[in-house]
């Protein structure tokens, strides 16, 4: 098994307060993996074998319903961690993650998690901030899907992916993965054609620019304000 680069991974949050040495000694536990758009890293309800350092790429988490529907709950950036099950005492991975573009991870084996923070508290310490943050984010998204309507719940989704991939282009910031209207749909708990029908009202408006599974942001202060308004400013869109 190749080393893995230390230098790779040293500014990640992750490994905040190791020293070389200590860091070398977790990655060696570690192997690197490339997987190719839209394929699955992990299922939802698969013996959890291995937790995950997200190099490059992005990778999309998504649980089905008893129903059967398929809901998006996040997006893992570079320098996430994920398929962290066993940290959180859980044996099955509670959620899907597919490759939403060409990506790389670091995986280890989940039978090292207790050996490793054993070793090095830290590594639980800087785990258990990421799974907090994460809820806080779950939390946010259950008032906006309780509160707000349809309208409001794409804008913030649109932002908080512009504020987690966002890259700068000439005419806004663009989100920097692939995601169909039905990603989105699946994100704010909506239809594929409320989806639709939002963004290409936001297009004639100057909002936003959608193609081929690219959206840029045009306008992100305006989206922001849209995404603020009090629930009786608009009641025109509905779920």
């Amino acid at each position: 098994m190749a080393k893995v680069d230390s230098s790779l991974v040293v500014h990640l949050p992750l490994f905040a307060g190791f020293s070389s040495a200590d860091l070398d000694s977790i990655l060696r536990e570690a192997h690197s993996a490339h997987f190719s758009k839209n394929s699955s890293v992990f299922q939802q309800g698969e013996d959890a074998h291995s937790f995950f350092l997200l190099l490059h790429g992005h990778v999309r988490a998504s649980k089905t319903t008893p129903a059967g529907e398929q809901i998006v709950v996040r997006y893992v950036v570079p320098g996430e961690t994920f398929g962290v099950a066993t940290a959180i005492g859980l044996r099955r991975y509670p959620a899907t993650a597919t490759a939403a573009d060409d990506s790389v991870v670091l995986a280890w084996p989940s039978c090292a998690w207790t050996r490793l923070v054993g070793l090095f508290p830290a590594l639980a310490a800087n785990t258990l901030q990421t799974v907090g943050a994460r809820l806080q984010e779950t939390h946010t998204r259950v008032i906006e899907m309780s509160t707000q309507q349809v309208e409001q719940r794409i804008a913030h989704a649109l932002l908080r992916l512009v504020k987690q991939s966002g890259r700068k282009v000439a005419h806004g910031v663009e989100i920097d993965f692939p995601i169909s209207r039905q990603d989105i749909a699946q994100m704010t708990g909506t239809t594929l054609h409320t989806v639709s029908r939002t963004l290409s009202a936001w297009e004639s408006q100057g909002l936003v620019a959608s193609a081929r599974q690219k959206i840029v942001v045009r306008q992100p202060h305006k989206l922001f304000m849209l995404a603020e308004e009090s629930p009786e400013a608009d009641s025109s869109f509905t779920p």
